[in-house]
């Protein structure tokens, strides 16, 4: 799996596009678990996840943060090994929140967390880890 972070509009879209011209792309549904991804898996095509924050949004209504992330990081290996057995590239695009303005909101404050965690995770399963800042692509792992 691959990892392209970075901020709003830093252009992460495109560095994947350029990168990986024949890909799919999917975005994850609110109201959907990670582990739907499986089925948008082609052999032999990469896959692009988009929409981690407002997917991570939906779930600030839960309570227990471990149970999430326990959850998506159980899905997130599963997703990276079928898509291994597939020869499917999978490629995820997260957003980096955690620099700026803390949020007053503690709902605002716990979805910058959150993300964080998913981040993190995604990262510890990453084979390679981009941080994409105007425009620009540097390998972080």
């Amino acid at each position: 799996m691959q990892l392209f972070i970075g901020g709003a509009c830093a252009g992460k879209r495109d560095a994947v596009a350029a990168r990986f011209p024949t890909a799919k792309w999917r975005r994850l549904d609110t109201d959907k678990p990670f582990s739907d991804s499986q089925q948008t898996l082609i052999a032999d095509t990469p896959l692009v996840i988009t929409g981690v924050l407002e997917w991570l949004g939906a779930s600030l209504e839960r309570d227990d943060n471990d149970t999430l992330r326990q959850q998506w990081q159980s899905d997130m290996a599963a997703l990276c090994q079928r898509a291994e057995e597939l020869n499917a590239p999978l490629i995820i695009i997260a957003n980096e929140v955690g620099r700026g303005i803390v949020p007053m909101q503690p709902e605002q404050r716990r979805l910058r967390d959150l993300n964080g965690w998913f981040v993190q995770d995604a990262t510890a399963q990453a084979e390679q880890v981009w941080y994409v800042r105007h425009g620009l692509v540097m390998a972080v792992k």
